[in-house]
Formats: C-alpha cells, structure tokens, sequence
C-alpha cells in the first residue's frame, strides 16, 4: 500500500495536530476574531510542515545503474558539502575518500542504502549535537555507522549523524543483514547529514555544493576488482 507520511513521523505528527487543535479552538472561542484567524494560520502551516517534512517520495533506482554493480547512490536528500581523502578510524583504518551530504530540515529525512551486500558492521554512537556542517561532527555528534560488503568485496562505510536540530537517529540496519542498494535503512528528524567513505580510486561522480536526490542520484563508481579477488 502506498505510503504518503513515513512511520517515524506518526507520533510528532498526531502530536502536532492535537496541540494545533487545541490552540485553534481556545483563540476562537477566548480571542479577538483577527487574533484567532492568525493563530489558527500559524498552527495550520506548523502542522502542514511537519506532514511535509515526514512525507514518502515515489522513487526508483535509475534504470542505467540496474545492473551496474559498481554504482553508489546517494544515500538522502540535500546538498553535498564535502569531498575529501581522509583516514577513517573507527573500523577501516585506512585512507578513504569522504563524500558527505547536509540535510536541511526542507528535505526529506529518509536515508537509503547506497549499496547492495551484507551489512558486517553496525553501531550507535552517543554523543554531541553540534552543527551537522562542523568538521568534528563526524566523530563527535551522535551518529551511527554502517559498513556493507558488496559482493566484489568493497567494504562501504556510511555514518548517519545527527546535528544541532535533530535529536534522534533511526536506523533499520543491524549486523548480518543483506541491505539492498536503495532500499530504506534509517531516517533522522529534522536536519542533520550523512557521510559516505569510498575506497581510494573510486570515481566520484558530485561536485561541491550539488544538490542530491536519495536512491537516484549517482555519487560514485567504486573501483574495479581485478580478477580473481571476488
């Protein structure tokens, strides 16, 4: 069945439309007629925007990355901020190429795999909220972190971090899953970013400051595996 606002959002949204009941009736009934047209206006759209922000696109995979096994897509909505050779030490220990993408709190919150494999690392991190564009971020906020194995044998770490605005994290992954490139793997409430660690000599496919769509735009080529490694 077709699903229009995502799960996560069902508490925050019935929430938001008992208070906005509430204050509707209360400014009709206790308040000027000017007043309680303003106030009702402003819960309204206060409601609107959260069912906006928790709303599910109808998306598929592009048609020419099918079959394209080397193919890494961009795991959420928003804007790329960060393209740079870093050395990631929570898991890899070796040097990767960092493609990070900020959410703000217009786009749509749902994160996606960006890959297809066996997830064969998966771990919730406590931690600060600093603002989601920091350079500490990445290590400092709460986060969580992934890594995926794809069938050729390239390990793919993606971090979901949370920023100054959100709160919470969700993440649908655990170890020993079979994640599936584009299909749902967590989502976070209200702006924040997710990082994705590339092996060296991978083809990055964004540029700075390019906007991306989850589970359609192409971020990156992995490199090819000589054969005989699979």
């Amino acid at each position: 069945m077709r699903r229009y606002l995502h799960r996560e959002g069902r508490r925050i949204i019935t929430t938001s439309a008992l208070i906005a009941l509430v204050a509707a009736v209360a400014a009709v009934r206790f308040l000027p007629l000017w007043l309680s047209i303003a106030i009702v206006a402003v819960v309204l759209l206060h409601v609107l925007f959260v069912c906006r922000f928790f709303r599910v696109p109808v998306r598929s995979a592009p048609a020419e990355v099918e079959d394209d096994s080397r193919a890494v897509l961009a795991p959420a909505d928003g804007t790329v901020v960060a393209i740079e050779e870093v050395y990631e030490d929570e898991i890899l220990s070796e040097k990767r190429i960092q493609v990070s993408i900020f959410m703000s709190i217009w786009n749509i919150h749902i994160n996606w795999y960006p890959v297809s494999g066996l997830v064969e690392y998966f771990r919730h991190h406590q931690g600060k909220f600093l603002v989601a564009w920091h350079p500490k971020s990445s290590t400092d906020n709460e986060r969580t972190t992934t890594v995926v194995r794809t069938p050729a044998g390239h390990r793919i770490l993606f971090r979901q971090i949370a920023g100054f605005v959100a709160r919470r994290i969700v993440s649908y992954s655990h170890d020993g899953l079979e994640a599936e490139r584009g299909r749902e793997c967590g989502f976070i409430k209200f702006g924040s970013r997710v990082d994705v660690f590339l092996p060296l000599g991978s083809e990055v496919c964004v540029e700075m400051g390019e906007k991306t769509t989850g589970m359609r735009t192409l971020i990156a080529r992995l490199p090819h595996v000589p054969a005989g490694t699979e």
